[in-house]
């Protein structure tokens, strides 16, 4: 017989009995030691003493998986501020405004392993305006770059912008960074990553990052416009 059947009292009568009766279990000690319990390791009987170590040895050990990967993640966020405060560190110490571009793109590649970088200003100062980072670039372009109000990232469905790559046919996903002053101001360039990986950049990753990037990346660039 089950026993929610004795005289109507159910298994959350007992539980709740238990748990505001402290003193039952010293004073029936010997229940302890009797309660046999299957293990979930097998099928053999345990006592309930012996049970309550395993859930506690299983629970120990949930714990030290968390603090491995709380630990890990803590390592993968310092090396990439490590890399971004060296990437940063070469832009500041490129003492002429027209290495910018190249600097940028090269230390990015290098310090991020990005397979493929690219980039183009517009709106320079007519001291730049002849270099090759200010070529090829179209008003539709430039206007699409403005309309970014975030990084883009996903497929490489054929964007202007990919043609730029040193290997636009190896370039399956990309991120597009827009490059400019303010949040409300008209963009004066472009950032673009490529990668073989489909997975690399894709619609659903988070832009906080690559926000970033494009922050810093502006301001450096800011040296080769136009002074008012």
């Amino acid at each position: 017989m089950s026993i929610a059947g004795v005289q109507g009292i159910t298994e959350a009568d007992i539980a709740n009995y238990l748990a505001n009766t402290p003193g039952f279990f010293e004073r029936n000690a010997e229940l302890l030691a009797a309660v046999q319990l299957t293990s979930p390791h097998g099928q053999r009987a345990v006592s309930l003493q012996e049970r309550q170590m395993e859930m506690l040895r299983e629970k120990i050990k949930g714990l030290e998986l968390k603090i491995i990967e709380m630990i890990r993640n803590g390592q993968e966020n310092v090396a990439i501020a490590d890399r971004l405060h060296r990437w940063t560190s070469a832009l500041m110490l490129t003492a002429n405004p027209s290495d910018l571009p190249a600097v940028l793109v090269r230390e990015l590649k290098h310090q991020f392993l990005i397979p493929q970088a690219a980039i183009r200003v517009w709106g320079v100062a007519e001291v730049y305006n002849v270099l090759a980072f200010t070529q090829g670039v179209s008003e539709d372009a430039k206007s699409f770059t403005t309309s970014l109000t975030m990084p883009y990232c996903g497929v490489n469905s054929g964007f202007e912008a990919s043609r730029w790559f040193e290997d636009a046919a190896g370039v399956v996903s990309m991120a597009m960074i827009p490059l400019r002053q303010g949040a409300m101001t008209p963009a004066f360039g472009l950032l673009v990553l490529g990668s073989p990986d489909p997975t690399r950049y894709t619609v659903d990753m988070g832009t906080d990052f690559l926000m970033r990037i494009g922050e810093i990346a502006s301001a450096g660039l800011s040296r080769l416009l136009p002074v008012d």
